[in-house]
């Protein structure tokens, strides 16, 4: 290891289970010397095995819905008396859509679903980055992400309105990154990530088709949640401290590839 994240605290939202990329990504930065908070809705706390990953990473978990300022608010100011002192990297690793869950297709959509859908997986980055920034609660060249999918840009029809939430994520990335880096020169950037085998992934349909086309159009493969988690520390640390407002595409090269020779073989 290298000591990239040596002194620097922070708060990582939704580890849920070992195969989730905000569980790789506590693993990585405590090994790189990075201590932080672990958060998630109370829900999944109680579905998943956090208080696991806390024990191991000597983290304190600290319950909040992250569509609750009120939460929120509570979260960073226990993260900043925990940790002693303003917070160095914040990961977002949040996403839901009601709509998915309910098998409703993306053309006959429960408008009420959609609303909660956007709240939970963009508007509450949003609002984890308002009262971040509201608070003072960020050291310099602090690093903030959020984990987005390609289909904010392209159609993956069973994708449904995941799609839609993920652009929202990536445009409040930008427009918040924005005022964020002239305030106090912190960083804000999106990941899209290759389709990986989460809990959450597995609930869209087709997930698997979603995953075997990924390998065979990328000339590297698909990237794992270890591999995401990889690249989150590098955004962390001060290795990327001009890196701001940028959908980070973290997908094995797919989203360069127009067609594979693997993929022609299967239509020759």
């Amino acid at each position: 290891m290298y000591n990239l994240l040596k002194g620097k605290r922070g708060i990582i939202f939704g580890a849920l289970d070992e195969n989730s990329i905000a569980w790789k990504t506590a693993e990585r930065v405590h090994e790189e010397g990075g201590v932080f908070v672990l958060s998630n809705a109370p829900a999944s706390i109680r579905m998943g095995s956090i208080d696991a990953l806390a024990k191991k990473t000597g983290a304190l978990v600290v319950p909040a819905d992250a569509t609750s300022v009120a939460d929120l608010e509570n979260l960073v100011e226990q993260a900043m008396i925990h940790l002693g002192g303003k917070i160095d990297f914040v990961l977002h690793s949040i996403g839901m859509s009601v709509n998915v869950r309910k098998g409703n297709h993306y053309t006959q959509q429960n408008y009420d679903f959609t609303q909660k859908g956007w709240d939970v997986s963009a508007v509450s980055f949003h609002k984890v980055l308002q009262v971040l920034y509201h608070k003072d609660a960020m050291n310099e060249w602090g690093s903030i992400v959020a984990l987005s999918y390609m289909a904010a840009q392209r159609v993956f029809p069973d994708y449904n309105d995941m799609a839609d939430n993920k652009a929202f994520l990536e445009s409040i990335a930008r427009s918040f990154g924005y005022f964020f880096g002239k305030k106090s020169k912190v960083r804000v950037n999106t990941i899209s990530q290759s389709p990986t085998a989460t809990k959450a992934g597995h609930g869209v349909k087709g997930f698997n088709g979603f995953i075997n086309y990924a390998e065979k159009m990328a000339p590297l493969g698909n990237a794992s949640a270890l591999d995401c988690a990889n690249y989150t520390v590098t955004l962390f640390s001060d290795l990327t401290r001009k890196v701001t407002l940028q959908n980070l595409m973290h997908d094995g090269g797919f989203s360069n590839v127009g067609v594979s020779q693997e993929i022609m073989e299967m239509f020759e």
